[in-house]
């Protein structure tokens, strides 16, 4: 099969690493794929499409995912996250593939230590001290899917299942808003159309990604009867850990709102603040979406970061949200065009 040139000329501009990575995963029997904690379409997406790709081109290997599972994507979307044992860990080399994280205190399991040799596949903007020998970055793409996937199908003499294609495409939608977003690319669609042609049951996959229940429409009504919009454009909903516990959601879903604004005239960003009392990181979590401006630097200065239309970050109680809100405000100020 050809490929089309979008995904060749990817896999030219990592070559390099690409080959590294295909010896690293012929060489080792124990490999072991790691993603980032709170978990989102991509993460689990990717993960999963990883590791079935691996677990059929591989059989023979012992191959596992870690990290914790998603309050309703598991097992609604993926399998539930496995359990490794220290034993397991303890008992000889292994590969660690960390994807959709660069981050050392975001991977979910922190035994990805332990390994021999680390490989990365992430798009998102980097800090910190590389924890890969070779990593894949591009903070251009669209999903970390998009790149995971990318490195299989350009992986010649594999083959993509429909199980993998299915998981992978899931990553890619969640991650580009279904194709909204500006981080959406030719490439994009190139290795989602390679990926379709593996029989992706499309109407079944959207389905199960955004299904509702009538406790989840409870949800959008308080969300709809109790939002603000700042002077200059910015929508923003909270919930307490009160309110979540009468709505029935956890703090996982209180974003899960957040896109109801999206394509409301007069309105650029749009945030969900959701109060998160677990007492080893209390505060509150907030997700962020904008139609054109780049959020991601005011993510970061709150505690986050992210994509330029799709963000996440933090305050400590709500005496900063007023704070916080300023700073998105002002630059819808800057940029009142972008409502």
């Amino acid at each position: 099969m050809t490929l089309p040139t979008e995904i060749k000329e990817f896999g030219h501009r990592f070559a390099k690493e690409y080959r590294a990575i295909r010896k690293a995963i012929e060489k080792y029997d124990r490999i072991v794929v790691y993603r980032h904690i709170k978990p989102d379409f991509d993460a689990m997406g990717t993960q999963m499409g990883l590791y079935t790709f691996l677990k059929d081109n591989f059989p023979a290997k012992d191959i596992h995912f870690v990290g914790d599972n998603h309050v309703t994507f598991t097992p609604r979307l993926f399998p539930e996250t496995e359990r490794l044992n220290d034993e397991w860990i303890a008992k000889g080399p292994f590969l660690a593939i960390v994807v959709d994280v660069g981050d050392r205190e975001r991977i979910a399991d922190p035994r990805f230590e332990k390994a021999e040799a680390v490989v990365k596949f992430d798009h998102h903007p980097f800090k910190g001290t590389e924890i890969a020998k070779y990593p894949v970055l591009f903070e251009e793409a669209a999903a970390a899917s998009e790149i995971v996937a990318d490195f299989c199908l350009s992986w010649s003499g594999r083959w993509m299942s429909k199980e993998a294609a299915h998981y992978f495409y899931i990553g890619i939608v969640g991650d580009s808003g279904r194709f909204m977003y500006s981080s959406t690319s030719t490439h994009t669609f190139a290795v989602a159309m390679e990926l379709l042609r593996e029989g992706i049951d499309l109407p079944r996959l959207y389905r199960s990604m955004y299904v509702k229940n009538i406790d989840d429409l409870k949800s959008t009504a308080y969300v709809l009867s109790h939002f603000r919009v700042s002077e200059h454009g910015v929508a923003y909903y909270t919930l307490d850990a009160k309110t979540q516990e009468e709505l029935k959601i956890t703090p996982e879903r209180g974003k899960e709102n957040v896109n109801v604004f999206s394509n409301i005239d007069g309105i650029g960003i749009w945030c969900s603040i959701t109060e998160d009392p677990n007492p080893k990181d209390y505060c509150w979590r907030i997700s962020i979406r904008s139609k054109m401006l780049d959020i991601a630097p005011i993510a970061f200065k709150w505690g986050g970061g992210g994509h330029p239309q799709a963000s996440g970050a933090k305050i400590k109680d709500l005496s900063e949200l007023d704070a916080f809100i300023g700073d998105l405000d002002a630059l819808l100020k800057e940029h009142p065009e972008a409502k």
